[in-house]
């Protein structure tokens, strides 16, 4: 272990030393992770913007949020931060059977499936022990949707939900079926819709619209695009647009706000021709 991880080991029980930081010293498991998720995302914002200097930064803070999950385990006597690097060195090893089993040299591709089909395995084989160790009125069949987190993001976990389901052969056979179900799921939104005139949306409204999200999602995964990304792509698009329509509103001595719609659209299509 390098001096600087030490020194950051220390520093986080320091923090949480009965005369540490009154705020780091009340918090949870529950109460940190939000931060978690949030440091994860500023890591990969700062990818995508390929900004070195704060890839770094934002590494450091997703650290410390392991290392603070870790301290408060350690002072629950459950687990401590070797234990945790060593959970994942030792999966690291399990699941690269071609590189550290000698089970010989693999494509990519085969690698994908093969880690696939270890955590697959991994998957039936917690919930085995899940299994007996419970109760007969609490246990549960196993499913290969196990261990899809509910906390991901809802686009995230629609992609994985339909890609656990692809495995066993519940999906359509190419894109264009999938695209298929897209436009059968937007007719019924719009019938839906049609249906209720009614200001606020009726429960109806709302099943038919998250049905086509799911399929949108679904239409990604066969066409082999990561969804969360092409719809973070997509929101960047839309907010630079935007701010370049405000911007030509304002050089013109516009109020951008008091524009109707069409002078709007002609503003979106000047921006957009000018990228």
């Amino acid at each position: 272990m390098s001096a600087r991880l030490r020194e950051l080991l220390a520093i986080m029980g320091r923090l949480r030393a009965p005369d540490g930081c009154p705020w780091d010293r009340e918090q949870t498991f529950a109460s940190i992770a939000p931060y978690t998720i949030e440091e994860a995302y500023e890591v990969a914002d700062a990818i995508e913007r390929g900004d070195m200097q704060q890839l770094k930064d934002e590494l450091g803070d997703l650290l410390f949020q392991v290392v603070f999950h870790a301290q408060m385990a350690s002072e629950a006597g459950r687990f401590d931060f070797d234990a945790v690097a060593g959970a994942i060195c030792d999966k690291l090893v399990r699941r690269h059977p071609h590189v550290f089993g000698g089970a010989g040299p693999l494509s990519a591709g085969e690698q994908s499936a093969a880690w696939e089909n270890i955590k697959a395995r991994e998957r039936h084989s917690a919930a085995a022990r899940a299994r007996n160790g419970a109760s007969v009125e609490t246990a549960s069949h196993p499913s290969h949707l196990d261990g899809v987190p509910q906390a991901l993001p809802a686009l995230m976990r629609a992609y994985k939900l339909s890609k656990r389901a692809a495995r066993v052969g519940f999906d359509f056979d190419h894109a264009g079926q999938s695209a298929d179900k897209v436009a059968e799921e937007l007719a019924e939104v719009r019938g839906a819709a049609a249906a209720n005139a009614a200001s606020a949306p009726t429960e109806e409204i709302v099943e038919e619209i998250g049905d086509l999200l799911f399929a949108a999602a679904n239409l990604a995964r066969k066409l082999e695009v990561d969804a969360e990304a092409a719809l973070r792509a997509a929101n960047a698009k839309f907010e630079r647009r935007f701010r370049g329509m405000e911007s030509l509103a304002a050089k013109r001595g516009e109020v951008f706000a008091e524009l109707n719609l069409d002078s709007q659209e002609k503003l979106w299509q000047e921006v957009k021709r000018g990228e």
